[in-house]
């Protein structure tokens, strides 16, 4: 491991801008259930969320770095969400930071650090049912102050003549605390229609501690024998895949070829 020179203020230069950082890990799907045994989580005591996208059949806005969404929390505020990634956070106006669902933050996994900047506002409850079931707009789901951050981060304008509705996906979050770790943790597990799950868990603290956030929460995850997710699949891709999966037109069945006459055959009579 290189110390010295070669990597001082190395994660300060890589959570520049962020105000906090939130460190992730992927857990394989064979330890889900033990995760759950292990700090007695259950439907019973979680935060449940539905969780709505929103981008093309061919997934323009996730190409371009670009995530809509939407989240009705059982018993909660609902809101929307509009997000992107990599934020270079020195091109953000000081303007947007005036919004409580404004935030700049770093995201660190086994796979590196990536900052984003995203942009959440309150939605009245029963306005993502209705754009779910077609019979809202879709672009009635986010504000006007959302969409100008979007374009005046140079991102692309939605075209919500194009985008459709992915999901609704199942999630349930969870937030405990371990002996062990110094840091609140969060659980989340997605659920898909089809029965596959996806679990991630992570802490969130301020930047000025992500040298030993990152260490020391990598370490906590070896201790209590959390293996890597060799896939280390995104929650986002992992669900907008499916999802634009199940709105590609089928393969279009052709007729088997005639089987060629064999060589100095005679022609039928």
């Amino acid at each position: 491991m290189d110390r010295g020179a070669a990597t001082r203020g190395r994660m300060a230069r890589l959570t520049a801008g962020a105000e906090a950082i939130e460190i992730k890990a992927t857990i394989p799907g064979r330890q889900i259930a033990a995760a759950l045994t292990r700090y007695g989580l259950s439907e019973d005591n979680d935060e449940e969320r539905y969780i709505y996208f929103f981008d093309t059949p061919a997934l323009d806005l996730l190409a371009a770095g670009v995530i809509a969404r939407a989240r009705r929390t059982v018993g909660e505020e609902h809101d929307s969400t509009i997000k992107f990634r990599p934020a270079e956070a020195e091109r953000v106006g000081r303007e947007w930071q005036k919004y409580r669902g404004f935030k700049i933050e770093a995201d660190a996994s086994e796979k590196g650090l990536v900052k984003s900047a995203s942009f959440t506002m309150p939605v009245e409850k029963g306005l993502i049912k209705r754009v779910a079931a077609g019979g809202t707009p879709i672009g009635r789901l986010f504000t006007e102050e959302q969409v100008a951050f979007l374009e005046a981060m140079g991102r692309p304008k939605i075209d919500y003549s194009r985008v459709v509705v992915l999901g609704p996906l199942r999630a349930h979050r969870w937030r405990f605390e371990d002996p062990a770790c110094l840091w609140p943790l969060t659980m989340e597990l997605w659920r898909r229609e089809d029965g596959a799950q996806l679990m991630e868990v992570s802490i969130k603290t301020p930047v000025i501690q992500a040298a030993a956030a990152v260490g020391g929460f990598m370490a906590f995850l070896a201790e209590v024998g959390a293996e890597q997710d060799q896939a280390e699949t995104a929650k986002t891709r992992w669900a907008l895949d499916y999802y634009a999966a199940k709105l590609a037109p089928p393969p279009v069945a052709t007729a088997p070829a005639a089987p060629r006459a064999a060589r100095g055959a005679s022609p039928p009579r």
